[in-house]
C-alpha cells in the first residue's frame, strides 16, 4: 500500500493505492500512515493526482483511474450507481435509493454514501437531501459545498 500527498483547493488530499488500483481518497486532517511511493512516476498514485488536478481546473468531468473500492454489496450497489451521476448534476438520497431498488432506503443509502473510500472519484457530493439541502458529508459540508460550486463554476469544455 502507497499513498501520495495532493494539494488541492479544499486542502490537501491523501490518495492511497493498493495493486495498480486507488483505494482510497482520505479528506484533510483524515491521512492514514501509509508508506510514500517510490520511483516510477507513471504509477496510479501519478494518474490519479493529475486527474484530481485537472477536475480540480475544470478540464477533467470524468476519471479514468483505475479505482478499487471496498465494501458490502449493498454499498458497492450504491457506489456504482454514484459513478452514473454526471459532472455538475444532482440526484437525492431518495432517487438513488429508488434506482439501487430500495425505494424506502434512503437512510440506509446515505449510510453506504458516508462510508464512500474514494469520494470525488466516485462522486458523493453530488447527492443531496430531498429539498435539495445539502446534508451529511464524509468530508464536511463545506467541502461538499466547495466541489459542488466547482462543479457548477466551470464554463462548458469545448
Amino acid at each position: 500500500m502507497q499513498a501520495r500527498i495532493v494539494d488541492s483547493p479544499i486542502g490537501q488530499l491523501q490518495l492511497v493505492a493498493e495493486s495498480g488500483y486507488v483505494t482510497e481518497l482520505n479528506w484533510p486532517a483524515c491521512h492514514r500512515a501509509v508508506a510514500l511511493p517510490s520511483g516510477n512516476n507513471d504509477d496510479v498514485l501519478s494518474i490519479a493526482a493529475d486527474e484530481l488536478c485537472q477536475f480540480f481546473l475544470g478540464s477533467r468531468r470524468a476519471f479514468t483511474t483505475p479505482i478499487n473500492a471496498q465494501g458490502t454489496n449493498f454499498q458497492l450497489r450504491v457506489w456504482k450507481e454514484l459513478l452514473t451521476i454526471k459532472w455538475g448534476k444532482t440526484r437525492t438520497y431518495k432517487d438513488v435509493a429508488m434506482l439501487v431498488g430500495l425505494p424506502k432506503g434512503a437512510r440506509a443509502v446515505g449510510v453506504a454514501i458516508g462510508r464512500n473510500p474514494i469520494p470525488i472519484f466516485i462522486p458523493c457530493h453530488r447527492v443531496l437531501g430531498s429539498s435539495g439541502a445539502l446534508t451529511g458529508f464524509s468530508g464536511g459540508l463545506p467541502i461538499k459545498k466547495a466541489l459542488l460550486l466547482q462543479e457548477n463554476t466551470q464554463p462548458p469544455l469545448s
